[in-house]
């Protein structure tokens, strides 16, 4: 399973690179602006430090300014992924950015018709959200698992990239039910390889290593 990582920040993506865990980034408006900048300043400077798919969302609502918008971002690099809202509109823009080889993944996603639609529509990845579902008391990992057997059952390439993830136990409820992949904060990559035991064991070690 790909681990993507949730971020807009340089320095938090190279952490992840050099760990070799970042097979992709995925930003959003909120992540860009905290960023201190825009699409244009920004998305540049990841590319930089990550050489994998990278999503820049749009911000137009209807299909001639998605598509439009889209192709500008494709401009930046090769490695752009053109991040796309569920919407009706959003589903033509998907067919004719596709269409001319531009790849695009589709976000705000909840259930496994959603998934179809942006499948079918040619989507390169979606991304479904979890820890909203979650949030008002919707079954997250049920969900995640009715769009992977969709996908499987009827042969979709479509690659399942599980978003609005909250914490390590999201990741591996994902990973159990055969989503592609999963992108996360940086503060989650870094739960994920903590454990009280692990911290524990290794201050075990270094006090008796401090007895010899």
């Amino acid at each position: 399973m790909k681990i993507w990582l949730d971020s807009a920040d340089p320095a938090e993506i190279k952490k992840a690179v050099e760990a070799g865990l970042c097979d992709g980034v995925t930003t959003n408006p909120s992540l860009i602006a905290k960023a201190g900048g825009d699409n244009a300043t920004i998305i540049p400077k990841i590319v930089e430090v990550c050489d994998a798919p990278v999503l820049a969302e749009t911000l137009s609502i209807d299909a001639d300014g998605i598509v439009s918008e889209g192709k500008e971002l494709a401009k930046i690099s090769s490695n752009v992924v053109v991040k796309i809202p569920m919407a009706w509109d959003s589903l033509i823009a998907v067919k004719r950015l596709s269409q001319e080889g531009i790849p695009t993944a589709v976000t705000l996603i909840f259930n496994a018709t959603q998934a179809l639609l942006a499948a079918r529509s040619g989507a390169t990845y979606i991304a479904p959200f979890v820890g909203r579902r979650e949030d008002i008391s919707e079954e997250g990992a049920q969900a995640i698992a009715e769009m992977v057997d969709v996908y499987q059952l009827h042969g979709l390439p479509t690659e399942l990239i599980v978003a609005s993830i909250r914490g390590p136990l999201q990741v591996k409820q994902a990973a159990l039910a055969g989503a592609h992949g999963v992108t996360v904060p940086f503060g989650v990559l870094k739960q994920m390889a903590e454990h009280p035991l692990t911290a524990a064991g290794i201050a075990k070690f270094l006090a008796d290593a401090g007895k010899g």
